[in-house]
């Protein structure tokens, strides 16, 4: 099994930006990574980052193996109905929508760090999969979604002969 992380460095289909710390640091910490991306690959401006102007993404892990890619996001305090899975080629693609529980109408907020509203992350998955057999499961807050392996992106093992 191989597990996947992102390092500093990683700027591709599986980065994510952060998004913690306290408000103003944490908007002026996304421009300096949109910054430093841009300086780091000049041509990344043909496709350019959305991150700047998202509110939230869930975070991932992705485990594969030798049969199967699985990935795990997090999602707390959703329903499953409020959650779509996609796949389109080798690309996951994880989208919703988290409503606000209600309004408070007594006093005013102290502090807000919870996001709401429409959410995506996509994923290019290292191997082509089976669309037709990827299953999606969702249990306190976690969202589990397996992905087998295409047959032809499957490793065989090939017998070496004597002559």
């Amino acid at each position: 099994m191989k597990l996947i992380r992102r390092d500093k460095n990683d700027r591709g289909a599986m980065a994510r930006s952060n998004r913690g710390g306290l408000a103003p640091f944490s908007d002026l910490s996304r421009i300096r990574e949109e910054i430093d991306r841009i300086f780091e690959n000049p041509f990344s401006l043909l496709t350019p980052s959305t991150a700047l102007f998202e509110g939230w993404e869930p975070t991932v892990d992705v485990y594969e193996d030798k049969d199967k890619i699985t990935v795990k996001a997090e999602l707390p305090g959703m329903k499953k109905e409020e959650i779509d899975v996609s796949v389109v080629g080798n690309t996951l693609s994880i989208s919703g929508e988290r409503n606000q529980e209600e309004k408070r109408e007594e006093g005013e907020s102290y502090r807000s760090e919870r996001y709401f509203g429409r959410f995506q992350r996509s994923l290019t998955l290292s191997s082509q999969v089976d669309a037709n057999k990827i299953q999606a499961t969702y249990k306190d807050g976690v969202l589990t979604v397996t992905c087998p392996k295409a047959e032809e992106a499957k490793s065989k093992q090939i017998q070496v002969k004597a002559d």
